[in-house]
This record gives C-alpha cells, sequence and structure tokens, in this order.
C-alpha cells in the first residue's frame, strides 16, 4: 500500500542513541551537517543538548508497517534560549496575558542557525508520499504538543517546502533572513573579487593582510593538538562572554570536534600561539561558520577567518554554499547577499495564535523590504546588482 494512503505510525524518542545511526541518517540531506546522527548524538552525549540545559530530546520517527519513512529532531523546551528565530516577543505577550508558553516543542537543531530539511522524508518515496509523510510528521508533533500540555510547536531554519507544508495543513509560516554566500562560477578567489567595485575590492584585499607573524592553517579537527583543541574552546567561551551570552556547547562536545564530526578550523597562530580562529562545518556541498573567537586585540582577523577566508575555502574545494550565521548586516560588504529563512509555527491559545499570525504577515512584508534595500548596498558592480539582488532560499 503507498505511503499516500497508508497509516503512518508514530514513535517518539527520548534520545537519538535510541534509533540506528544508518536508519537515521538514510533521510539525511546530503549537504546537512546538522541533522545527521553523529552531531545529534555529540550534542545529546557531551551533555550540551539534554534536559539539563532545557532540550529534553523527543525525536520523532513516522513508520509505514516496519519501515522507517521518516523523522524529524524535536525538543521539549522550556525556554527559548539557542534557537535564534526569536519567540521572545510572543513569550512576553503570553505572560502579561496569563497565557502559559513553557514548555514548548521545537524542531530544530540547538545552538545552530542552519537551514536544511527538518521533516526528514526516504527519499525513495514518490513526492505524493513524501508529502503525505511530512504532514503526517506535522500531524504528530502538534498531537505531541497536545499530549505534553505544551503551549506550541515550532519548526526552525525549514525549506521553503516544509514551511508551504506547514501552512497547508494549518501552520503559522513565518519569513525571516540571514546572510548567505553563493558561488555564480567565479572560479576562484581573483574572479570573485573581479565581480566587486574597484573601491570594495582594494578594501578586502586590505583587510586580507594578515598582521606580521600571523598564519592560518587550515586544520581538521583530528589534526588539532591539544593546545589548539582548548585554544579553540577558550575562544568560543570568550565569544559568548563579549556577547552576554551562554556557553551552550560543554567542553565535551568540542573534544569530539574530529571525525566522525569533521569539522574545519581555520586557527590563526602567533609563534605556534592560538590567537584566533573560525570553526566551519562542511558536508556535501555547503560549507557553514559557526564560531568565532581570539585574543585581545586580534579582533582585525575577523573578516578574515569568517568570511573571506571560508569563501577562498569554497572556491577551492568546490562548495557551492557559505552560510555565516545569524545576523550582521556587515556581510553584506563582504559579498554574502540577503537570503530569506523559513520557520512555521502552532500556538495552542487561539488568541495568541491569531495575534502571531498577523504578525508574521507583517513581518514578511518588513523583512522583504529589508532585503531589497540591502541587496543595494552589495560590494558588486552595479549592473551584477541590478540582475542578482538577492540570493535564492
Amino acid at each position: 500500500m503507498p505511503a499516500s494512503s497508508a497509516t503512518l505510525s508514530i514513535e517518539v524518542l527520548s534520545r537519538i542513541g535510541a534509533v540506528p545511526a544508518a536508519q537515521w541518517d538514510a533521510h539525511a540531506d546530503p549537504d546537512d551537517p546538522f541533522t545527521r546522527h553523529d552531531f545529534l548524538l555529540a550534542l545529546e552525549e557531551s551533555g550540551s543538548a539534554c534536559p539539563e540545559t532545557g532540550w529534553a530530546p523527543s525525536h520523532m520517527l513516522a513508520r509505514q508497517g516496519e519501515k522507517l519513512v521518516g523523522s524529524m529532531p524535536l525538543y521539549l523546551k522550556g525556554h527559548s534560549h539557542g534557537e535564534y528565530i526569536f519567540d521572545w516577543g510572543w513569550a512576553d505577550a503570553a505572560m502579561r496575558n496569563g497565557i502559559r508558553y513553557y514548555p514548548k516543542l521545537l524542531s530544530a537543531v540547538p545552538f545552530t542557525p542552519a537551514t536544511g530539511p527538518r521533516l526528514r522524508v526516504d527519499p525513495t518515496l514518490s513526492p505524493e508520499e513524501q508529502e503525505h509523510v511530512r504532514r503526517g510528521l506535522l500531524a504528530g508533533a502538534v498531537q505531541l504538543a497536545q499530549r505534553l500540555q505544551a503551549s506550541s510547536f515550532h519548526l526552525l531554519f525549514c525549506t521553503e517546502a516544509e514551511r508551504a507544508s506547514a501552512e497547508a495543513v494549518g501552520l503559522i509560516g513565518r519569513q525571516t533572513m540571514q546572510f548567505h554566500w553563493q558561488d555564480r562560477g567565479y572560479g576562484d578567489f581573483e574572479g570573485w573579487l573581479a565581480s566587486f567595485r574597484s573601491r570594495r575590492r582594494k578594501e578586502t584585499r586590505r583587510e586580507r593582510r594578515l598582521p606580521t607573524g600571523v598564519q592560518v592553517h587550515d586544520l581538521r579537527g583530528e589534526q588539532l593538538n591539544p593546545v589548539q583543541a582548548r585554544a579553540v574552546r577558550a575562544f568560543y567561551e570568550d565569544t559568548c562572554d563579549k556577547r552576554g551570552g551562554e556557553p551552550y556547547l560543554s567542553p565535551d562536545f568540542f573534544a569530539r570536534l574530529g571525525a566522525p564530526l569533521a569539522c574545519r578550523v581555520l586557527l590563526a597562530e602567533v609563534e605556534e600561539r592560538p590567537v584566533a580562529m573560525s570553526l566551519l562545518f562542511p558536508r556535501g556541498r555547503n560549507l557553514y561558520g559557526r564560531y568565532w573567537g581570539c585574543l585581545p586585540q586580534w579582533e582585525s582577523l575577523h573578516f578574515e577567518l569568517c568570511y573571506h577566508r571560508p569563501i577562498e575555502l569554497c572556491l577551492r574545494e568546490g562548495f557551492t554554499r557559505f552560510e555565516a550565521g545569524a545576523q550582521g548586516t556587515h556581510k553584506i560588504q563582504r559579498g554574502l547577499m540577503p537570503s530569506p529563512t523559513w520557520s512555521a509555527h502552532w500556538i495552542r491559545h487561539p488568541g495568541l495564535s491569531a495575534a502571531v499570525a498577523e504578525a508574521c504577515v507583517h513581518e514578511a512584508r518588513q523583512v522583504q523590504r529589508q532585503m531589497a534595500v540591502l541587496a543595494e548596498h552589495g560590494p558588486f558592480h552595479r549592473e551584477e546588482e541590478g540582475g542578482d539582488p538577492v540570493a535564492s532560499g
């Protein structure tokens, strides 16, 4: 019986280790490192994403008979930290009106503002069958939220197609934005710079001049020596402290940066002393920038380690998309252009749901206008800006 007409059975797991990695990863997107079994397992086993930190795993599986046909990373949360698509205003409005907002149910990758499939479906199914499974996962999440007496269910940094599927079954779609780089056939870094206006090209070359004595090493996680590994963790903690954030990732998570997580570290050193780093995660055609940090007086290395060097890495190794994380309009001048990000939301309380839906409509219009305005301030030749102002989602 095809999945489009078959009844799906839903299973909820309290830990990712309860499902074999091969089964979970059979639904993995080849360009997404973050919903893979090894990454989620590292978050849980390291104590970074667990009930004690407010991320109680509630991962969902959808089966047709004995066959696993769908899966979704899912967490029950008692706060809104570490999400990057912000709902603090919604939570505040709920509190002011005597509506309990926590706990809530969340499909996302903890502490990771990167777009990728959340409703992970067996790729061998037909398009109609895949849509049936996606809707089954969404219905299962809403039912679970109701059973757990959660206020809401949120699908964060999903694909645009998943947002459309969610809206089709009554969830509230939301559009936000980030700044992403895409290869348009530049060839190498000089080809990339050739697309810039003369002034911005000169500024980029000036930004790339390393201070005397600085060497930048491109290292895989397993190549870090103990001193370098401790420095990477310390830089991460220092950046969190400077920004007033919580260092969510535990020391044990950083001890797992080698295989199978296969991260890349751009490490700047002076006389073999680490002074700055950028932590990257590659997968398939995509490269993701996640964390940065430095010693005092080395902030000038930020643009090189976080933007110029990763883009150069993309062009050298064939990555066609680079996501550099959340926020930051300064990225535009480095060639990372406005790109839409998507989420979808189910709110239990009818009044709060109606208010959120209206707010999301107004927010989407503002985001679209802002993206159009920001795109005009890119570094490119004017004729290129006019022809391709906004990166696709």
